[in-house]
Protein backbone atom coordinates (compact mmCIF):
# COMPACT_ATOMS: atom_id res chain seq x y z
CA UNK A 1 0.00 0.00 0.00
CA UNK A 2 1.26 3.37 -0.99
CA UNK A 3 1.09 5.89 0.98
CA UNK A 4 2.04 9.81 1.00
CA UNK A 5 4.26 11.56 4.34
CA UNK A 6 6.42 13.64 5.62
CA UNK A 7 9.76 12.55 5.21
CA UNK A 8 12.67 15.01 7.19
CA UNK A 9 15.95 16.06 5.86
CA UNK A 10 18.60 19.20 6.97
CA UNK A 11 20.60 20.23 9.96
CA UNK A 12 19.71 19.92 13.28
CA UNK A 13 17.34 22.75 14.32
CA UNK A 14 17.00 23.78 10.76
CA UNK A 15 14.32 21.28 9.44
CA UNK A 16 12.85 20.68 5.88
CA UNK A 17 10.48 18.06 5.22
CA UNK A 18 9.88 16.56 1.39
CA UNK A 19 6.49 15.27 0.73
CA UNK A 20 7.18 11.71 -0.50
CA UNK A 21 5.48 8.53 -1.83
CA UNK A 22 6.57 5.26 -0.54
CA UNK A 23 5.55 1.99 1.02
CA UNK A 24 3.63 2.10 4.17
CA UNK A 25 5.84 -0.58 5.86
CA UNK A 26 8.90 1.46 5.42
CA UNK A 27 10.36 3.74 7.47
CA UNK A 28 10.36 7.43 6.27
CA UNK A 29 13.81 8.20 5.96
CA UNK A 30 14.60 5.05 3.65
CA UNK A 31 13.76 4.45 -0.26
CA UNK A 32 10.57 6.36 -1.79
CA UNK A 33 8.93 6.01 -4.80
CA UNK A 34 8.56 9.75 -5.75
CA UNK A 35 8.99 13.05 -4.32
CA UNK A 36 5.56 15.42 -4.61
CA UNK A 37 6.69 18.52 -3.08
CA UNK A 38 8.56 20.06 -0.07
CA UNK A 39 7.79 21.78 3.09
CA UNK A 40 9.75 24.55 5.17
CA UNK A 41 8.37 25.28 8.16
CA UNK A 42 10.70 28.36 9.50
CA UNK A 43 9.55 30.31 6.63
CA UNK A 44 6.43 28.47 5.64
CA UNK A 45 7.16 28.09 2.08
CA UNK A 46 4.91 24.45 0.67
CA UNK A 47 5.71 23.33 -3.14
CA UNK A 48 3.57 21.10 -4.03
CA UNK A 49 3.22 19.25 -7.64
CA UNK A 50 -0.57 19.08 -7.66
CA UNK A 51 -0.96 16.77 -11.25
CA UNK A 52 1.06 13.90 -9.29
CA UNK A 53 -0.55 13.98 -6.13
CA UNK A 54 -3.80 14.31 -7.68
CA UNK A 55 -2.64 11.49 -9.95
CA UNK A 56 -0.98 8.83 -6.88
CA UNK A 57 -4.09 9.66 -4.94
CA UNK A 58 -6.15 8.06 -7.65
CA UNK A 59 -4.43 4.88 -7.96
CA UNK A 60 -4.87 4.31 -4.59
CA UNK A 61 -2.14 6.09 -2.80
CA UNK A 62 -3.43 7.41 0.90
CA UNK A 63 -2.23 10.39 2.70
CA UNK A 64 -1.16 10.80 6.33
CA UNK A 65 -2.63 13.37 8.71
CA UNK A 66 -0.48 15.93 8.31
CA UNK A 67 0.10 15.56 4.78
CA UNK A 68 -3.92 15.86 4.15
CA UNK A 69 -4.31 18.85 6.40
CA UNK A 70 -1.14 20.39 4.24
CA UNK A 71 -2.97 19.59 1.14
CA UNK A 72 -6.56 20.44 2.18
CA UNK A 73 -5.14 23.87 3.10
CA UNK A 74 -3.07 24.83 -0.19
CA UNK A 75 -6.85 23.44 -2.17
CA UNK A 76 -5.12 20.24 -3.97
CA UNK A 77 -7.95 17.91 -2.08
CA UNK A 78 -10.96 19.32 -0.77
CA UNK A 79 -12.19 17.75 2.47
CA UNK A 80 -12.80 18.66 6.26
CA UNK A 81 -9.42 19.04 8.77
CA UNK A 82 -7.69 16.51 10.39
CA UNK A 83 -8.43 17.06 14.30
CA UNK A 84 -4.78 16.08 16.14
CA UNK A 85 -5.23 13.64 18.59
CA UNK A 86 -3.86 13.92 21.83
CA UNK A 87 -4.25 11.99 24.56
CA UNK A 88 -5.84 12.83 28.23
CA UNK A 89 -3.64 12.69 31.00
CA UNK A 90 -4.81 10.81 33.55
CA UNK A 91 -5.79 11.91 36.74
CA UNK A 92 -3.29 11.62 39.77
CA UNK A 93 -4.52 8.74 42.31
CA UNK A 94 -3.76 9.42 45.55
CA UNK A 95 -1.87 6.00 47.39
CA UNK A 96 -3.83 5.13 50.42
CA UNK A 97 -1.62 5.32 53.90
CA UNK A 98 -3.12 2.58 55.48
CA UNK A 99 -3.06 -0.95 54.22
CA UNK A 100 -6.33 -2.20 53.12
CA UNK A 101 -7.56 -5.14 54.86
CA UNK A 102 -9.49 -7.76 53.88
CA UNK A 103 -12.81 -8.57 55.27
CA UNK A 104 -12.69 -11.39 57.58
CA UNK A 105 -15.44 -14.07 58.57
CA UNK A 106 -16.80 -13.63 61.90
CA UNK A 107 -19.19 -16.42 63.33
CA UNK A 108 -22.89 -14.85 64.79
CA UNK A 109 -22.54 -14.62 68.51
CA UNK A 110 -25.56 -15.62 70.15
CA UNK A 111 -27.05 -12.72 71.77
CA UNK A 112 -27.28 -12.35 75.58
CA UNK A 113 -30.27 -12.35 77.13
CA UNK A 114 -30.54 -9.74 80.42
CA UNK A 115 -33.56 -9.60 82.08
CA UNK A 116 -35.00 -5.96 81.71
CA UNK A 117 -35.96 -5.35 85.13
CA UNK A 118 -32.82 -6.46 86.69
CA UNK A 119 -31.59 -3.65 89.25
CA UNK A 120 -28.31 -1.93 88.40
CA UNK A 121 -26.03 -0.79 91.55
CA UNK A 122 -23.89 1.41 91.70
CA UNK A 123 -20.92 1.64 93.73
CA UNK A 124 -18.87 4.33 95.10
CA UNK A 125 -15.46 4.13 96.33
CA UNK A 126 -13.80 6.54 98.84
CA UNK A 127 -10.90 8.16 98.17
CA UNK A 128 -8.23 9.02 101.35
CA UNK A 129 -5.80 11.67 100.99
Amino acid sequence: MLVIRLNRYGKRNQAQFRVILQEKAKAPGHRHVEVLGSLNPHSKATVLKKERILYWIGQGATPSDRVHNMLVKAGVIEGKIIPKKMKRPEPKVAVAETPIETPVEVAPVAPVETPAEAPVEVVKEEVKA
